[in-house]
Order: C-alpha cells, then structure tokens, then sequence
C-alpha cells in the first residue's frame, strides 16, 4: 500500500505471476560461480601423458633403491668378492696365474655373493606381496605385464653392473700385482669368460625372481633356489654311489651352477675329474632356457591370479 500525494492511501499493484522478488536470482539460473550447466567433467590443468613402460621402470628403480634390503643384499656382495677376491690375490703369486685368468680370484667371494643375488631377486617381488604393497601397485599401474617386465629389467640391470664391477674390480687387483713375465701371457679371452660368469649370476636372480612370482613367499622362494643351486652336487655325488644311476649322478654333477662357474671363469675341471666337461656354451645355454621357461611361466600366472 502507497501513499498519494494527498495523503490518501492506495493498493499497490500486485507483481506479475511467476516474476521473482527484488534481489532475487531469476529463476533456473545458476548460482554465481558454478559451472555452467552441461559441462563435462574435472580436467586436470597438469600435463597427463599415457602410462608406458618408463613410467613403470622409473617405479621399480625407487621401490628398489628406497630399501634397506638392497643395500644390504648387494652391500654384502660386493664385500665378499672384492674383500675375499682380494685377499686371495694377496696370497698368490705370480706363477700362479700361469693356468688361471685373472680375474678367477674373484670365484672365492662370488660362489657365496650369488646366494645375495638369489635373495634379493625374491624379495623384489615377494616382499610387495607379503606386505600387500603388490594392491597399490596394481591399480596404480593395472597393466601386470608392463609391471613385471620393469621388475624383470631394473634388477636385471642392477645386478649385473653391481656383479661386473665387483669381479672387474678384483681382476684388475690380480692384474696390477701380478703382471710380470712370470704370469704368463694374458688376452680378452679370460675377461669374456668372466663377464659371461656375471652374466650366469644375474640369470641366477631373474630365475629367483621368477620363482619368487610364482610362489609369492620370501621364506618359500628362498628355499626353492638353495635347493637348486645347492642340491645337484650333492644329489649327483650320492647317484654316483650306485652303478645304476651313476649316468645320471654324472650328468647332474657336471651340469650346474656351481660346475658352471668354475668353467666360465676359467676353471676348467669345475672341481668334476675323470669327465668330460661341457662347453661353456652349453652351461649358459642351460641357465638361459630354464631361467626363460621360469619367466613365461611367471607372465603366465601374474596375468591370471588375483593378488
């Protein structure tokens, strides 16, 4: 109600049907500062590129070296074969390496180093699955594949640059100390059959990994390569015991991993007399198919088994 000028009072003319009240928001607006109707979703202003395999290497490069048990596994293989190596080096002398290479003092330290190898190939994997890690990883990175190939590559990787240096190291100590006439003469050839020694370790630790993704159990996975690396000299020593399972027991001595690395390191009998030994070609040969059947299976099961 308003008021004329004559101080008579009047109705106010009611507001129009439907109209909102003064100061009000029009109906069906939105209110100020919300996104407009019919947007899509939240984009993210940050750069997001495809996931590939370098995204998943760069992962497994920080898990593997954010860990004590990395430092402590290759921590003590490298204190073995250059502590041990270098010490046995010492004690030698010059003639001594009339019939062995040089860098064959470092097989003291490795032939128990590789046990390092061993475990910490297990661990790569079964670690992740016992503290249920394996989960964030996974759905982080839901490609499995992509995910145990970078396992496979960055300990692959790291354990042979940590085993070649080791055993370089040594060689040249050997080299430096007993370089004279009374050495004999030396070629590439004996460096070649040491780095294809390192090469037999590393084959080692990607078979653990393997066996550690199969089993996916630390303590398990550690127990199965032992036996395997420390069983068949003993297992082909009691064969030969008996004439009838003396072909197999001869067999198995003279084809594992052990007997494998004395070869390629230049120890030709591999502590096996009165045999024929095999190649050192067909020592690795070996590794290499069992070490790939193990893989496949491994890419086989990690594709198919829940976590």
């Amino acid at each position: 109600m308003t008021t004329t000028p004559a101080g008579k009072p009047t109705a106010s003319a009611p507001a129009p049907s439907g109209s909102a009240p003064s100061g009000s928001a029009p109906s069906g607006s939105a209110p100020s500062g919300s996104a407009p109707s019919g947007s899509g979703a939240y984009s993210s202003p940050l750069p997001t590129p495809r996931p590939h395999l370098g995204h998943a290497l760069a992962s497994e490069w920080t898990k593997l070296t954010s860990v004590r048990s990395t430092l402590w596994t290759l921590g003590s293989l490298v204190a073995l074969v250059v502590g041990v190596g270098m010490l046995a080096v010492v004690e030698t002398a010059s003639r001594d390496y009339e019939s062995l290479p040089y860098p064959a003092p470092a097989l003291f330290g490795l032939m128990v180093g590789q046990l390092a190898v061993i475990v910490l190939g297990v661990l790569t994997i079964s670690s992740e699955y016992g503290t249920g890690l394996i989960r964030t990883t996974l759905t982080a990175a839901p490609d499995r594949l992509r995910v145990l190939t970078a396992k496979y590559l960055v300990f692959g990787s790291v354990a042979f640059a940590t085993t070649t240096c080791s055993v370089g190291f040594v060689g040249l100590w050997a080299a430096i100390l007993h370089s004279g006439p009374a050495a004999g003469p030396h070629g590439l050839a004996e460096w070649a059959g040491a780095l294809a020694g390192c090469a037999y370790v590393t084959l080692l630790g990607l078979l653990a990994l393997a066996v550690g993704a199969l089993v996916r159990h630390s303590a398990g996975a550690i127990a199965v390569m032992l036996g395997l690396v420390t069983m068949p000299p003993v297992l082909g020593s009691i064969l030969m015991a008996w004439p009838v399972t003396s072909g197999v027991g001869s067999v198995v001595l003279r084809y594992n991993a052990p007997v494998g690395l004395f070869q390629l390191f230049g120890v030709q009998d591999g502590g096996v007399s009165g045999s024929t030994m095999p190649s050192d070609l067909a020592q690795i040969t070996l590794l290499v198919l069992v070490t790939a059947g193990a893989v496949a299976a491994s890419y086989a099961v990690v594709r198919r088994r829940d976590v």
